[in-house]
Formats: C-alpha cells, sequence, structure tokens
C-alpha cells in the first residue's frame, strides 16, 4: 500500500528534458477464460505512447519502460483482487509499483513531464494515520487502518480474579468482594488501555482513533481516555469483541472513517466560502487560489472532483498563471501551456505539505469557480496592518 510519504516523493519528481510515465491498472472481472482484456488494453495504450513519442523523435528508455509495463499488464489478471500503480522514469532509474485497493481508477497511462497523481490523491485524499481500538473488560485489540487494508498490533489481555469456593461465603460477602475486585480488575484494564493509547499518539503512530466497545463498557472506558485522546476519536461502534471478525472492524472503521471525512469535507467548503465572501481567510477561483499557493497562505486546497482549467508555467520560476501568456509575467522567461491546472497544482500542494480535498456535487462551490482555498494568513491583510502602524 502506498504511503503519504511516497506519494509526496512522487509528486517532488519533476523531468524538463525527458518524460515520466504514469500508468494505472483496475482489474475487471473476465468475460473468458483467457483473461486477455486489460493486456489488450495495455497494449493499445502503450501503442499509443510509443507512436506520440517517435512523432517527436524520442524514445530511447522510454521504449524500455514502456514495454516493461506491458509484460508486467500481461502477468496481471481479470479477477485478482488488487488495482496496480505504476511509476517510472529509465532516465532517472526510476521505478515505483504500488498495490491499491479495487475500483480504484480506471486502466490508464499518462507520458508527461511528471507523473499523474489525481487519482492517488483521490483515494487517499485527507485520511489520516488511524488506528482502531476494540476494547471489553479483559481485551484490547489495536490495529492500523490504511486506505482498506488493516493490520493488527499487539493488543493487550488482563486475565479476570478466579473466584474461591463454592458459595458467597456468610451473607453474600465473598460474592461481593469477588465482584469488587472483578469491578477493580477491569478499571485497571482501562487506563492501561487509555495510557497505551496516549503513548500511541503521543509517538506520531495515528492521528485518529476510531474505537469498538460495547455500550456497557463505553463510559467508564471513555473516562479514563486522556483529553488529547478523546478529541482524535473520530466514531465509535458497540460490539463484542470476541465475536468480531476483521472483515467486521475494517467494515465498521471505514464506515466511521467516510462519515468522518465527508462531515470535514462539507464544513470545510462551508468555512472557505463564508470567509472568502467577508474577505478573511478564504479565497475562491483559479486566480486567487494560484496567488495564494504563491505566497505560501495556503493551509487546505479544495478542488472540484471535476476541476479541469488550462494555464501556463513558467519554464524558468514556476509561475503559474490562468492567462494563456507566452511570457512569464514574474520572470519575462517563456512559458508553457497546460491542459489541465491541476496537473501542476496537486504535486505543489503535496510537495508543501496541504491538505488536499475533493468537492463532489456542492452547487454553491461550482459557482464559486469549483477551486478554492482556506488560508493560514493574508499577506494584504498583513500589509495592511504595517501601513497602518507606519503612518
Amino acid at each position: 500500500m502506498i504511503t503519504h510519504e511516497e506519494i509526496r516523493e512522487l509528486a517532488q519528481f519533476k523531468i524538463d528534458q525527458g518524460y515520466a510515465i504514469t500508468f494505472y491498472f483496475e482489474p475487471h472481472t473476465p468475460q473468458n477464460k483467457s483473461h486477455r482484456e486489460e493486456a489488450i488494453l495495455a497494449k493499445e495504450l502503450v501503442r499509443n505512447a510509443l507512436r506520440e513519442s517517435e512523432k517527436n523523435g524520442k524514445h530511447g528508455t522510454l521504449r524500455s519502460d514502456l514495454n516493461r509495463i506491458l509484460v508486467l499488464a500481461e502477468s496481471l489478471h481479470g479477477n485478482q483482487a488488487r488495482a496496480k500503480a505504476v511509476f517510472a522514469c529509465g532516465q532517472r532509474n526510476f521505478w515505483r509499483e504500488f498495490d491499491l485497493p479495487p475500483q480504484f481508477a480506471p486502466t490508464q497511462l499518462f507520458v508527461n513531464r511528471q507523473f499523474y497523481l489525481k487519482p492517488l490523491t483521490q483515494l487517499v485524499g485527507a485520511q489520516p494515520r488511524l488506528w482502531a481500538a476494540i476494547v471489553d473488560r479483559q481485551r484490547a485489540r489495536f490495529f492500523d487502518l490504511h486506505l482498506d487494508e488493516l493490520k493488527e498490533r499487539e493488543g493487550m489481555f488482563r486475565t479476570p480474579p478466579v473466584r474461591q469456593g463454592r458459595s458467597d461465603g456468610f451473607a453474600g460477602y465473598d460474592g461481593g468482594h469477588t465482584q469488587r475486585r472483578m469491578e477493580d480488575e477491569a478499571r485497571h484494564h482501562f487506563k492501561a488501555v487509555a495510557e497505551h493509547l496516549k503513548d500511541g499518539l503521543e509517538h506520531r503512530l495515528f492521528e485518529n482513533l476510531i474505537i469498538g466497545c460495547h455500550d456497557t463498557n463505553w463510559h467508564e472506558f471513555e473516562m479514563q481516555l486522556h483529553p488529547y485522546v478523546r478529541k482524535r476519536v473520530l466514531g465509535r461502534f458497540s460490539t463484542e469483541v470476541a465475536k468480531l471478525t476483521n472483515d467486521q472492524i475494517r467494515e465498521q472503521a471505514t464506515r466511521i472513517l467516510h462519515e468522518s471525512l465527508a462531515r470535514h469535507r462539507r464544513q470545510l467548503v462551508r468555512e472557505v466560502l463564508n470567509q472568502a465572501k467577508s474577505n478573511g481567510l478564504g479565497v475562491t477561483g483559479l486566480r486567487r487560489v494560484l496567488r495564494s499557493l504563491e505566497l505560501g497562505e495556503v493551509q487546505t486546497l479544495l478542488l472540484g472532483d471535476n476541476f479541469r482549467h488550462a494555464a501556463v508555467e513558467c519554464t524558468g520560476c514556476r509561475h503559474l498563471d490562468a492567462h494563456l501568456v507566452r511570457s512569464c509575467p514574474a520572470c519575462g522567461r517563456e512559458t508553457l501551456e497546460l491542459e489541465d491546472v491541476a496537473d501542476a497544482i496537486i504535486p505543489l500542494a503535496l510537495c508543501h505539505g496541504l491538505e488536499l480535498l475533493y468537492v463532489k456535487d456542492d452547487e454553491e462551490f461550482d459557482k464559486a469557480g469549483n477551486i478554492a482555498a482556506l488560508l493560514r494568513f493574508r499577506t494584504d491583510h498583513r500589509k495592511g496592518r504595517i501601513d497602518r502602524v507606519a503612518s
């Protein structure tokens, strides 16, 4: 599975004189036993890419990389469980290959000066490093959840106290004592689990948490959680630990995560649009967003799911401009036209560690230009304050 760090490495890759190949492979249910549909499509994509490169008289190591991709595609079958992504540049001796969830992106191939990352960022998006903690009065199981992959970590188990004798003793004293001891053991267990979660958060092993815990135990366990951990809880589901399978954990945790991300996205869209209307920490429209990106003001970038816009990029200073000018207004160098400015914006956002979210089916956001940004600060506001102090 691909990590945020690996995506950032791909975003930083750029080659001015040469090529960068991006290949996405999506398995489909085969129509016959030969499983040849994907190989046929891959061959067609490779041949088209070779024809285009030969038109420009450049195909040296490109042909070698494309043939390697073709061999890989022919080894993949339509009934396999994972999709595949390949990023290659023989000139730089660069080859990265990742398994991804199925139904990730259609089979497609791109040859450009940098890798095509939109499908990856749509998949990973703002997904945090996530833990799922499944807790009852004696046990705690911990899981890393990344995309659709669930990995179990070392858990915790406390042996319940053994009841002595066959009766509860005089007036039920022994029974009451055993019950109090069991309650005390459970409280110590919940406290130890809460401390383990606090340590995990402090060591940045996770950013957000999903908890599976039976309703009868939740209040007692929640009381033991550190306030910082409590703030990172995305949601909880009620469950019996002993009866829960890994597939059920994955299903419940993924549901809660998607619901949380959807709420977060809706809240950010409303906040950005309101801030932009009041000339606050929000901007909308391509020109304003490009300016804020260049000034380092942006905290969160929001792109419409179907956003697409032509622009130019300076071959010298890398300035992006929504006006299709031949020379850069910043340094005067020649510009290169981009069919879709998102191909340049997305790597820029990833390289600077910005939160990147995609917005779908939001009429108000579409009317605002289908692109917006939440800002950390506004340079024009700071300049205004400086001018007032100087006067």
